[in-house]
């Protein structure tokens, strides 16, 4: 099993200081990084399965990590804006 990290950061090497920051101090990315990571690990199962139904669960098994992955973008891209303190 690859911890939930190591596989965010190979979908999104170049933030991985970001990734690290949030895993360090936010609780919701953890778990949401722990489900990418799973649906990571169950799409390269099916991947290499040969039961009937594969093909089916590695179509839902891709829109899911892909839907994580946009998930985990966009959780990035707002803990990287810094607001404006007010005067």
């Amino acid at each position: 099993m690859v911890d939930n990290g190591t596989a965010v950061k190979t979908r999104f090497p170049s933030r991985a200081q970001a990734i690290d920051a949030l895993l360090a101090r936010d609780e919701g990315f953890r778990d949401m990084c722990s489900d990418y990571t799973t649906a990571e690990e169950e799409l390269r199962k099916w991947r290499s399965s040969s039961e009937q139904h594969r093909d089916v669960h590695i179509t839902e098994y891709n829109e899911l990590v892909d839907e994580l992955a946009a998930e985990i973008d966009a959780t990035l891209d707002r803990a990287a804006v810094v607001p404006f303190p007010k005067r």
